[in-house]
Order: C-alpha cells, then structure tokens, then sequence
C-alpha cells in the first residue's frame, strides 16, 4: 500500500492535497521510530484518536501576566492570555504547591512578556524554583528564555530549570520588521550559546513563517541552531492571531512540510517535534500528517488524522502530559 493509498484511507484528511513529490521524498527517507503525542494542561484539548492528558499536569506560568512590551506583530501578547498570571514568586509558589496538592503535577512552563530589548526578569524567581524542585521531587521546569546572556543562563541552570526554550530567528529584517527589536541575529546565537555553555538543556524554537508568513531566515536560524549542542529542535508555525499584523498571511503547508523534512535530514540524532503553535482547521491536520511522515520525534496535541497515519506507518505512540520537547526527550531516551 503506497502512502497516498493510507491517507485516502483516513477520513480527516478527505479533501487535502498532498504535494507528491514530496511524499516521495519522505518515503524514501523513512525509517519508522515512536512518535511522543504530548499534550500539556496549558492548552485544551479533546480528540477521538488520543487522550488528553491530566488536568493541570502541566500548567504555564507567565510572570508578567498578558503584559508585553515587545509585541511582536505576530503573537501581539496573544500568547500570554492563557497563562496563569504568576507576577511575584509567592503567587508562583503558591498556585504551584496548591496544583501539586490536588493534581498529579509533572511540571510546569515559565513564561513572560519581554521588555523591549527581548529580555524577560527571572532573577528573582530562582529561589522559588529552587525551593520547589526541591520539595516536590520529579517536578520538571521549563522556561521560555527570552535573549539572555552568561551570568543569567548559569542563574536559571542553578536553579535546576529543566529545559530552556528560545527562538531562533536567522533574518535581521524580521528582528526588526516582526520583532520589533533593534538587535542582531548575533544576541540570538550569542544567547544560544549561553544556555548550552551554562549546562542547561537547550531546545530552541524556529517559527516558520514568522516574516508575515514567508519563509525567510528559517534555514540559517537551522544553521544556528546546529552549530550549537542543543538537545532538541522544536518548529513551530506562525498562526492567526487577534490583532495581529495585517501583513500576516498563512505560510504554504507544503513549504513547511518541504522545511520540516530538511530540518529532520539535517539533525538526524536530535530530537525535532512539531510544537504547539501552528494554524488550526485544514492546514493544522496536513501540517501534522507531514511531521509524521518525515520522521518527527513529536507533535504537540496532535490533529485529527496523525495518529492513525502514526500507526499506518508502523510508528508505535506514547502519551506525554508535558512539552513536547521533554516528550520526545524521554521517547528517545527509552
């Protein structure tokens, strides 16, 4: 059975079209491994194919609630209203020891709005994560980072973060045109640098299409991106927003699954998942089917569609309730 036969065979792809050209390439390059399915508390989500997984098992924090000063054109602080607003490390440690003492917690996200140099102030909140990591054993931390420099990264790796999370962006016009931020894609790789050479786990994130929905500098935010000893690659994919910049227009579907292919070939020992940004509807379920079957290590809440692929293709699932990174972490560790 060819792999155009199995996708007409699942319902929640009727209707999409699969560039073939590139299902070929896939197909050739294809050598079935586990896919982590991870679906973190922070979002909801329900589907018929997969498990959600526990309430509240891994929550995200933002210590500047929906503030933002950045605001960049295609989140626009969009992403924080979500967020359990976290704006003193005594409100962090108590939502957190309350979530710990009725839920089966796993972890947690922290997060924040940057000031206008793409810096978010965490110093104040290492004691906390300290203290918690200490008293609730297992606990997994992850931190989106914000750019960042050496005596900051060897602050959050002595608290015991987990995991560090950071975009990478590779063209300096979408620094300036998307971001906002007179910064070059220099203090990107420098702030890369820092978080590996301090001993933290390191998985940046490439967002494809972030120059209003052009794929620009994803290729040499890929090359950044392995220069460096990072363990894992998350690619995400810019999304409609409310309020956001009217240039936005959604990136091609076969454009990205053409990158996610090529980033997949070009780190074929490190983890890459598909994380939790992406565009929802018809272009979230071919985007999902194209991260199977190029070989992704993970998807974060996976769509309609991808884990019958998954087991069509001989790729055996795991439910994960945290990020998708520690996800496909632990799945390659197995």
């Amino acid at each position: 059975m060819t792999w155009q036969d199995h996708i007409a065979r699942i319902a929640a792809f009727d209707g999409l079209d699969f560039d073939a050209g590139l299902l070929a390439d896939m197909a050739r390059a294809f050598a079935p491994h586990p896919l982590a399915g991870a679906a973190p508390s922070f979002l909801s989500y329900d589907s018929d194919e997969f498990p959600g997984c526990g309430r509240a098992a891994f929550p995200t924090f933002s210590i500047t609630g929906p503030a933002c000063a950045l605001n960049c054109g295609h989140c626009r602080a969009e992403v924080l209203r979500p967020m359990i607003p976290a704006t003193s490390p005594a409100v962090l440690e108590r939502e957190v020891r309350r979530i710990a003492e009725t839920r089966h917690l796993r972890g947690f996200l922290l997060s924040g709005g940057s000031n206008r140099r793409n810096e978010i102030p965490y110093a104040r909140y290492w004691p906390t994560i300290a203290r918690l990591k200490r008293d609730l054993p297992g606990i997994e931390v992850a931190v989106h980072t914000g750019l960042i420099d050496a005596p900051r990264a060897r602050a959050m790796a002595g608290a015991g973060v987990d995991l560090a999370m950071i975009d990478i962006i590779g063209a300096q016009d979408t620094v300036r045109e998307v971001y906002h931020l007179d910064r070059p894609v220099a203090d990107f790789q420098a702030s890369l640098a820092a978080l590996c050479e301090a001993g933290l786990r390191v998985a940046p994130h490439i967002v494809i299409g972030l120059h209003f929905g052009e794929i620009r500098g994803e290729r040499r935010a890929l090359e950044i991106c392995l220069r460096h000893p990072i363990s894992a690659l998350v690619l995400v994919v810019v999304m409609p927003q409310p309020g956001q910049d009217r240039r936005f227009v959604p990136p091609d579907t076969d454009a990205v699954g053409r990158f996610l292919l090529d980033a997949r070939h070009a780190a074929p020992g490190l983890p890459v998942t598909l994380g939790c940004a992406r565009p929802h509807g018809t272009a979230r379920r071919k985007l999902d089917a194209y991260a199977v079957m190029a070989g992704l290590d993970a998807i974060a809440f996976p769509a309609d569609g991808a884990i019958p692929l998954a087991r069509a293709l001989g790729r055996p699932i795991t439910a994960d309730p945290t990020c998708c990174a520690l996800g496909a972490l632990r799945a390659r560790a197995a």
